[in-house]
């Protein structure tokens, strides 16, 4: 059914809208929509500095569960995650574990509890145990051939807090220097986003890679691209934000507060009326307050605006 002028110019009226109230936030912002034409019906396209590499936290846990998944690629890929084991010790505790809790669990896990972690507690621990499964190396080759030009990854997540408090042996500190230098090393002494350790990459990027990722292009098998996108509806954010009901969401978030530095991002893909959209938000602001919730309220606000509106222009006959 082909979409009526009036219909248009509403839509139009609303991104212009969208994204100026996206661009009235404060500090460095990124955004970008995208749903692919299908059978008559057109593209719909909304961005803004798309192309800027920014600090997103957390949202490049995409990547390293990607990869993971695609070392085990096979029909039999959940009992393979679930048989691999891996330890949970000082060697992999890292700030920023709500699940794993370190220093007060150790033991065995398996790949899947983990890869679980990861994605739905934004769990740093769970993620450097994959980080050192999977290889830093093997993830960042992953995203050259996928062609990511503004994506990055650290070593860890604990190379990254010491890099950024100023450890010169970032990539060998233990626990326990970890929390001494965080404790009494003076504070920051690199920013987050950095050409050394971080977390940073673009709109366009995240919308790039979903769109490929969410329709099984990086996977061979149906069952690890079933298993990728259950655990990609596990993100908590997709509750916290909260995104629209009615439509099947994939997504992993990213979240930091510092005095002077602040971000959240949101990235995934939406399914609905049998159309997929893919998404990206990605604020970075630089209030001096330790915390700043009317900024995260408002950004919350502009995503689920922004979901909401997509959800109902593809579920339109």
């Amino acid at each position: 059914m082909a979409t009526s002028v009036a219909e248009t110019r509403n839509q139009s009226a609303f991104s212009d809208q969208l994204v100026d109230d996206f661009n009235s936030l404060p500090g460095d912002k990124s955004l970008k929509i995208y749903a692919p034409a299908v059978a008559g019906k057109g593209e719909i396209l909304l961005e803004s500095n798309s192309s800027q590499m920014l600090f997103v936290a957390s949202a490049i846990k995409t990547f390293v569960l990607c990869e993971a998944l695609r070392q085990v690629d096979s029909p039999d890929v959940v009992r393979t995650i679930e048989q691999q084991k891996l330890a949970l010790n000082d060697t992999v505790w890292s700030f920023g574990s709500p699940t794993f809790d370190p220093p007060n669990l150790t033991g065995i896990v398996s790949e899947r509890t983990t890869l679980e972690a990861m994605i739905t507690r934004s769990d740093n621990t769970a993620t450097d145990m994959i980080f050192k499964l999977a290889g830093a190396d093997n993830v960042r080759s992953f995203i050259a051939e996928a062609g990511l030009k503004s994506t990055l990854v650290p070593d860890s997540t604990r190379a990254l807090t010491a890099y950024v408090f100023g450890a010169d042996n970032y990539l060998t500190i233990t626990w326990e220097e970890l929390n001494k230098l965080v404790r009494e090393g003076g504070g920051q002494k690199h920013p987050f986003l950095n050409d050394v350790e971080t977390l940073a990459s673009s709109a366009h990027d995240l919308v790039s890679y979903y769109s490929r990722a969410l329709r099984g292009e990086f996977f061979k098998h149906t069952e690890t691209l079933d298993e990728f996108r259950r655990i990609l509806t596990l993100c908590e954010y997709i509750y916290l934000i909260p995104l629209p009901l009615g439509m099947s969401a994939y997504a992993k978030s990213g979240n930091a507060d510092t005095e002077h530095f602040h971000m959240r991002s949101m990235a995934g893909g939406l399914y609905v009326g049998g159309r997929w959209a893919f998404f990206a938000f990605v604020i970075n602001w630089y209030a001096a307050a330790a915390e700043d919730p009317e900024t995260v309220a408002a950004f919350f606000t502009i995503i689920n605006r922004a979901l909401t509106c997509v959800r109902d222009s593809l579920a339109k006959c």
